[in-house]
């Protein structure tokens, strides 16, 4: 390798310099870009996807929760399923853990203050009712992931 004479090596970092603050010039303006792109989806957003439809008539908030409802639940059937046996252990902590946070949910609700006004029995009804179920969705997926790591260990005679 012959070597490089020092105006070439200044040469070559001012080239690679000028290539560097170029590329962080178009790395900033393709942000700048993105954030208004976002900013403009986002403006709307919460109310449009909400309220109106693509035929532009006006959609219950009930039909619109319950459909994402209904999605989860095929979603959610479809990944539980499709887990390889070596994965459900990990699967079922991560399923206790997503229900600990509905049993903190359910507290919130189960404490509402039954004076705070209309729907506030009903709140404590369901928060009760959340807060059964995701006890029981904990202790079985404590029980489930205990006889799966059973099956794991060795026998003794």
């Amino acid at each position: 390798m012959s070597e490089l004479s020092q105006s070439e090596i200044l040469e070559r970092a001012n080239a690679a310099a000028d290539a560097a603050r170029e590329a962080a010039t178009t790395a900033h303006d393709a942000a700048v870009a993105a954030q208004g792109y976002v900013d403009q989806l986002t403006a709307g957003a919460g109310d449009t996807a909400m309220h109106v439809a693509a035929s532009g008539s006006v959609v219950e908030p009930f039909v619109f929760l319950f459909s994402v409802f209904v999605l989860a639940i095929f979603v959610g059937y479809y990944v539980v399923w499709s887990v390889t046996p070596a994965l459900h252990t990990p699967l079922m902590a991560v399923t206790n853990a997503i229900s600990s946070v509905i049993v903190v949910g359910a507290l919130l609700a189960v404490g509402v203050d039954l004076t705070a006004g209309d729907g506030a029995l009903m709140a404590r009804i369901f928060g009760f009712l959340a807060l059964v179920l995701a006890s029981v969705n904990i202790f079985g997926g404590f029980l489930v992931t205990s006889r799966m790591l059973a099956m794991y260990k060795k026998k003794q005679r």
